[in-house]
């Protein structure tokens, strides 16, 4: 199982300056690098400064010119923000200037805010049939010659301008959780990126089970690669297990009301959650997060990553984004650099 890195610019007060995000940012990136991580993955968002990523692309592109080694992927590019040419011809642009580094990894979105904001009147349905078209588009016009008559773009033969480097274009990474986004991933030659978010090991295994049953539908097709995306804190100490479960627990309560979509945002910041209404949440909790996320000092984080291993996950990606300070960040990804990923090697 390969290791990677998932990470973005998170700013969760006025006071938080944004180049210095930026510059911490790339600091992760670079330990990712230096400590011999598999890939970066980074997404896009709009509008919000709780994951501030307007196009991952140009953020990879500076990674790329910071780093020697890791792939650097979208995690994830939004379908029903792109037009396809446009998305073929800035991903093999990408392609080409990180010397085929690039892996395109693209999703229906999730936000409603940015829905509202980017596709007026759109929802979820229709967000992922966009996606259904997008990516065998995206593919075709890297081939060239290629013309759509399709529900949401038409344009007639065009090729990729320019092509990518690599042969046959970047892997491109779906991600999925319901059954048939997994077999419409599996079908058109796409990886898997699954994210199980706060819903703990009972839904990773689900999760894998979606996937493997896609791959016997369609076993004309060489089985992709299936990622796994997860909240991860390597600790020092017990005490500090139970502070990260505290934090993420206050990231999570946040992600659920960004997601909610019914709290006042004003400056791209939402408006403060209480302490009281923090705890009052119906089902996140910090003992949640430390049931369900991967929290632990190195053993314990290891032994339970030997489990996804043994599940068929060729990939575990270290969800970074937390709301904590950049110094426990930093800690925590040096910690599993040094403590974790030798124990799969």
């Amino acid at each position: 199982m390969k290791f990677s890195l998932f990470a973005h610019m998170e700013r969760i007060s006025e006071g938080d300056d944004q180049k210095q995000l930026y510059d911490e940012f790339i600091e992760l990136c670079k330990i990712a690098d230096d400590g011999g991580m598999h890939a970066v993955w980074t997404g896009e968002h709009h509008g919000m400064n709780f994951t501030i990523a307007p196009n991952p692309l140009l953020n990879l592109i500076d990674v790329a010119r910071h780093t020697k080694n890791v792939r650097l992927g979208t995690g994830t590019v939004i379908a029903p923000f792109w037009h396809p040419i446009r998305l073929a011809g800035e991903a093999a642009m990408a392609d080409i200037i990180t010397e085929g580094r690039l892996d395109l990894g693209i999703a229906r979105g999730a936000y409603s805010f940015e829905y509202e904001r980017m596709m007026p009147g759109m929802d979820a349905w229709e967000a992922g049939q966009r996606m259904r078209e997008l990516i065998p588009a995206v593919k075709g016009l890297w081939q060239g010659d290629y013309a759509q008559e399709g529900e949401f773009h038409s344009f007639p033969k065009t090729t990729s301008s320019p092509k990518p480097v690599q042969a046959g274009g970047p892997p491109v990474w779906v991600a999925a959780r319901d059954p048939n986004s997994h077999e419409f991933a599996v079908a058109n030659g796409c990886n898997v990126q699954v994210t199980p978010l706060w819903q703990g090991d009972g839904e990773i295994e689900e999760l894998m089970g979606k996937f493997n049953a896609a791959c016997a539908k369609h076993s004309e097709v060489p089985r992709p690669k299936i990622m796994l995306l997860q909240h991860t804190y390597v600790a020092d100490s017990a005490a500090d297990v139970k502070q990260a479960a505290e934090e993420l627990n206050r990231f999570y309560c946040y992600f659920g009301a960004w997601f909610m979509n019914k709290r006042e945002v004003t400056q791209g910041l939402i408006e403060p959650l209480t302490d009281e209404e923090i705890a009052a949440h119906p089902f996140y909790s910090p003992e949640a997060m430390e049931r369900d996320l991967v929290i632990g000092e190195p053993a314990a984080v290891i032994e339970r990553l030997k489990k996804y291993e043994a599940l068929g996950y060729d990939e575990y990606s270290f969800w970074i984004d937390s709301s904590m300070p950049f110094e426990r960040k930093k800690a925590s990804l040096e910690r599993f650099i040094t403590d974790v990923m030798p124990a799969f090697q």
